[in-house]
């Protein structure tokens, strides 16, 4: 019986682990990405329906008020509806366009005085 020569491959198992740990990184830099993003477009709608139900109340337009604050926050306002003084409104903020996700984040907010 012949002992075959068991050199490098301790280097093998650390090479391989390594490239685990590589790719298991990406992926969480990925996921961290898109919720950052869609936090940050949640924010934005939250921001756009209170400011557009502002405006209501002061008896300006609410969608110009609530596309301009959008506009501020580095989103898009994609729906705006004002029903009485409820302003309701749709937003899109740029995702993170890595590894092919192309699609950008949505959020929606409802803003108005309490009934």
């Amino acid at each position: 019986m012949r002992c075959r020569d068991a050199r490098g491959a301790a280097s093998l198992l650390v090479l391989a682990m390594a490239g685990v740990l590589v790719l298991l990184g990406a992926a969480l830099a990925v996921v961290t990405a898109m919720v950052a993003a869609h936090r940050a477009a949640q924010s934005a709608a939250d921001l756009a329906a209170l400011a557009g139900a502002r405006g209501v109340a002061e008896g300006r337009d609410g969608c110009a008020v609530a596309a301009d604050l959008a506009v501020a926050n580095q989103v898009r306002l994609t729906a705006c509806v004002v029903t009485g003084r409820v302003v309701d409104v749709t937003v899109e903020a740029p995702g993170p366009h890595w590894l092919g996700q192309a699609a950008d984040l949505g959020a929606r907010s409802r803003a108005g005085p309490a009934p």
